[in-house]
């Protein structure tokens, strides 16, 4: 969407600035600048966000049926096909056991087996979290996945991040987590780069996590998303140490340390 298109669709839904800004994640001086034409030139992400909350949306929502003939009722990476009505919390629990999805939004996403460098990742910094939380105290939980997550507090989505940090005890019901997360991490694979990095990343800042990590092992690279405070991501490498920002960075995860623990799986 252009901005004058993003303009033209405040105006219809009658969204203010800071409407716009607690529904999409953008911080609300952002979205004052770039609404007033103050910011002529914003960052992809922040347009995307936008553009997530402001672009007209289809009447029937998305399902993915598009193999059906194989009795599965799951996509990889997008919706395949549009119906009625999305698929629901009920449809989830009824799924066999050993089909491992994600529900976003009335859609099926099938999950793939982790790789053991993505395992190995998950479970260093699981144990790390789980470590400083054991020493200092506190309400918070850290968990390894897999931990259903019902984000939105609705039935059409449920999601399962690789690690994650929740503060609200009150949130654990029916044997889920119901609403957002304080922290989460997500380990990237070939096929859910693009929904971890894109549409999971706007599920999370909108369901209110407040810090999000995306880790690339391939790249080597953790992307840090401070939803609370800041518009631009932070970006480390594996030679960095990461401070947790839910816990006022008394807590550091060292991915130095951690690749050259791991190092020989990438052989």
């Amino acid at each position: 969407m252009t901005l004058e298109e993003m303009k033209k669709r405040k105006q219809e839904l009658g969204y203010s600035n800071q409407t716009i800004a607690e529904r999409s994640g953008v911080p609300f001086g952002t979205v004052q600048k770039i609404f007033s034409g103050q910011t002529k030139t914003p960052r992809e992400e922040t347009i995307r966000a936008l553009e997530h909350l402001l672009a007209p949306r289809p009447k029937m929502t998305y399902d993915c049926i598009s193999h059906e003939q194989e009795g599965s009722m799951v996509c990889d990476s997008s919706p395949c096909q549009i119906r009625n009505e999305g698929y629901t919390l009920d449809d989830y629990l009824a799924l066999p056991d050993e089909r491992r999805v994600e529900l976003i939004d009335g859609v099926f996403y099938d999950m793939t087996a982790p790789t053991t460098v993505h395992q190995a990742l998950g479970g260093y910094i699981y144990k790390l979290l789980l470590d400083f939380v054991l020493e200092h105290g506190g309400e918070c939980m850290p968990f390894i996945a897999p931990v259903d997550v019902q984000l939105d507090e609705d039935d059409r989505t449920i999601v399962q991040p690789d690690v994650l940090v929740v503060c609200d005890r009150s949130k654990f019901q029916h044997g889920r987590v119901f609403g957002a997360p304080d922290f989460v991490i997500e380990v990237l694979s070939p096929s859910t780069s693009k929904k971890d990095s894109r549409l999971k990343l706007y599920k999370y800042g909108e369901a209110g996590v407040r810090e999000y990590w995306i880790i690339d092992p391939k790249r080597k690279s953790i992307v840090v998303y401070d939803f609370e405070n800041e518009d631009i991501p932070s970006i480390y490498s594996f030679e960095d140490k990461v401070p947790v920002l839910i816990w006022n960075k008394q807590c550091w995860i060292d991915f130095a340390e951690i690749y050259q623990r791991i190092s020989f799986l990438y052989d």
